[in-house]
Parts: structure tokens; C-alpha cells; sequence
């Protein structure tokens, strides 16, 4: 895999508030000021010394193109950073995308290429709306377009079982998401097994709302991806071999994930 670097900036809670998010624990009380954003990610590459970086990722937790998370007057300064990277890739909530995004793309570096991520989750409609993202898939569409107008790159990141969806339903509309995110032009289609531990999940879980979906639906939808021909479709597996420790057959499945991240 080409060498990189994924950079965690503290920063303000995300304003959106999405039910399933749990980032918000590690949230500062308030604004990050451009001094503190820019330190925080000197910091961050002095740990990789003069090793090659062929990719950086800038994530706060939020969007980065919210004025109140990463200000614009950082912007030339991440930008400098970026000298030598091939790739910088970004989250963005959709209503965030457009032209604010070109100022930052055109202080970049010759040669680097941005990528926007976001977080579509799911494509069935009630289950989206519920989510507290205040979009629908059909705004993630229209924001994946523009991006690739604009000539930049999407990730589009999935929930295996997103709550407010029964089994039978949520592993049915997990591969209609999968099929739509790839349609979207999202390359790569990163499948996240959806976790509890922020309390709302809880809560949903008592009320019968939502379960976590088995190990297997993370490798079957990202094999149904790969059947497309079209982007990558990979699988998050970060504290996979914690949350299934024990389960028979996980860590073969978790090594069998790492191997199709990797394009074997």
C-alpha cells in the first residue's frame, strides 16, 4: 500500500450531530484557532520524519470546509504542509460543498489531488432522514457531482446496519447503498461496521431499533462492490479484532478484509 499519514485535528464539535456519531467525546469546548490547527498538524508530521507521503488525511471530526472548525486563514498554511503529497483528502458535510472549496483546491501544490469525503451512510430514504444528517441521498448526489466537475475526488463512506432498519431490510438496502455510492462516482466506497458506545446507540439498541450487524455483511458488501467494476469498495476494519474478539472465524475474516484493502 503507498505510504501516508492520517492526521486526527481536535477541534469543535460538528454542528450536525448525526445520531450515530461518536466523535463529539473527543470534541474541544470551543473554537480551534488557526495557530492551534496548524501546530496540531506539525506535530503530527514530525512524527513521519522524512519518510515518503505519497497521502495525507486532515480529519476534525466534522467538516473541514466549516468556517467554524478549520478557518480560512489556515488555509495557506495546510496548503504549504501539503508540498510533496500526492493526495489530500478532507471531510465535508454536503451542504458545505462548492465554491468555498475552490479557494482552499487552489492554494494546494501542483500535482495534489483533493478528496472530498463524506458520509452518506445509507441510501434508504427514511433511515437517512433519521440519521439527524439533514440531507438526503439525493443532495450527496448532487454534491458528488460538482466535486467530480470541479475536477476533484469523492469518498463516500457507508453504515453496515444503520439504525431504524430491521435484518432482512438493512442488509438488502446495504448493497443498494454500495450500488448508489458507486454510481455517485464515490472512489473509494469505504463500508463502516456500524458501533455503538455514544449513548443514542444504546438507546436505540434497548428500544429495539438497532442491532450490530454480523462480521460477514462487511466482507459481502464489499465483494458485491468489487462485482461492479467500477471504484474501490474498501472495509474500515479499525478495532475489528477488539470488538470481535473471540467470535469464531473473525480474525480469519479480518485478515481476508485487510488482503481485498489491499487489492489482493
Amino acid at each position: 500500500m503507498a505510504p501516508g499519514l492520517t492526521v486526527f485535528l481536535s477541534n469543535r464539535e460538528c454542528p450536525w450531530r448525526c445520531v450515530m456519531c461518536d466523535l463529539w467525546r473527543h470534541a474541544m469546548p470551543g473554537r480551534v484557532e488557526e495557530g492551534d490547527i496548524l501546530a496540531q498538524l506539525d506535530e503530527a508530521l514530525a512524527s513521519r520524519g522524512s519518510r515518503r507521503m505519497d497521502w495525507l488525511k486532515l480529519y476534525n471530526a466534522g467538516s473541514f470546509f466549516d468556517h467554524g472548525a478549520i478557518p480560512p486563514s489556515a488555509y495557506e498554511g495546510i496548503a504549504v504542509r501539503c508540498s510533496g503529497v500526492g493526495q489530500l483528502v478532507v471531510e465535508s458535510h454536503p451542504a458545505l460543498v462548492g465554491p468555498r472549496i475552490v479557494g482552499f483546491r487552489q492554494r494546494l501544490p501542483t500535482g495534489v489531488r483533493l478528496e472530498v469525503a463524506m458520509g452518506l451512510e445509507t441510501v434508504h430514504p427514511e433511515a437517512h432522514a433519521l440519521l439527524n444528517k439533514r440531507t438526503s441521498p439525493g443532495d450527496f448526489e448532487r454534491a458528488a457531482a460538482w466535486l467530480r466537475d470541479a475536477g476533484m475526488d469523492v469518498r463516500l463512506f457507508l453504515l453496515t446496519r444503520p439504525p431504524f432498519l430491521g435484518a432482512t431490510a438493512a442488509r438488502e438496502w446495504l448493497f443498494r447503498s454500495v450500488d448508489m455510492a458507486l454510481d455517485m462516482g464515490g472512489d473509494p466506497v469505504v463500508v463502516i461496521p456500524t458501533r455503538g458506545g455514544n449513548g443514542a446507540m444504546e438507546r436505540l439498541q434497548a428500544a429495539g431499533q438497532w442491532e450490530e450487524a454480523p462480521l460477514e455483511w462487511l466482507e459481502d458488501a464489499v465483494l458485491h462492490g468489487r462485482s461492479r467494476g467500477l471504484g474501490r469498495v474498501l472495509a474500515d476494519t479499525w478495532g475489528l479484532s477488539e470488538r470481535f474478539a473471540g467470535q469464531p472465524g473473525a480474525v480469519a475474516l479480518i485478515e481476508r478484509l485487510e488482503k481485498l484493502n489491499r487489492g489482493e
